[in-house]
């Protein structure tokens, strides 16, 4: 049986739709079962619509605390019987209810070779500092942000260009990885 997958995401929707594409190809012996955004405006909302994939939209700003909106989305992960969280773009730090609930089951993709350049601006930080390897983390997702075990990276020199063209193929390695970083998690899972 199919792996069950939730993408949590919060723009447009680019790594959700590689994921959805793999799986749907047969590439990824998965199924996407739940989008949840947390910004009803975003582009991703429309995609998964599209797709006739489940979605939970919510406005944080809607709920009293993390701890509240973090609970409905558990309930939600159990209603739709996901088996693995994969964030794509979410750009909320996971508070202690999901790290709770799903601990180990919870995976991200930075746009960076971690551990450096952790946080939200990683291609400019990186960027403005002049690395000249450039590149892509997937991994697990703990209470330290960005900081959780490695479980794939892919990298890419890069020195004579503008910093549109470098994230475009850092989304491209993006694109390719994350789907091969799901199905070895699991492997992982299912040992």
């Amino acid at each position: 049986m199919a792996t069950r997958l939730a993408v949590f995401a919060s723009g447009t929707g680019s790594n959700f739709e590689a994921i959805a594409d793999a799986c749907q190809s047969g590439r990824l012996d998965a199924e996407v079962v739940l989008m949840v955004c947390d910004k009803p405006s975003a582009a991703v909302v429309e995609k998964a619509r599209k797709r006739g994939i489940h979605s939970f939209v919510f406005s944080p700003k809607d709920y009293a605390s993390k701890s509240e909106f973090e609970r409905e989305i558990i309930a939600q992960l159990a209603a739709t019987k996901v088996d693995l969280v994969c964030l794509a773009g979410y750009m909320r730090i996971i508070g202690d209810d999901l790290l709770e609930a799903w601990g180990g089951r919870i995976i991200n993709i930075h746009p960076a070779l971690l551990p450096s350049f952790k946080g939200a601006h990683a291609i400019q930080d990186a960027w403005e500092y002049g690395v000249k390897v450039f590149g892509v983390t997937v991994h697990y997702v703990t209470a330290e942000v960005d900081g959780g075990r490695i479980i794939a990276q892919g990298a890419l020199s890069y020195e004579d260009g503008t910093i549109e063209d470098l994230t475009e193929r850092i989304h491209e390695i993006e694109h390719l990885l994350y789907p091969e970083a799901i199905e070895r998690v699991i492997r992982e899972l299912n040992k």
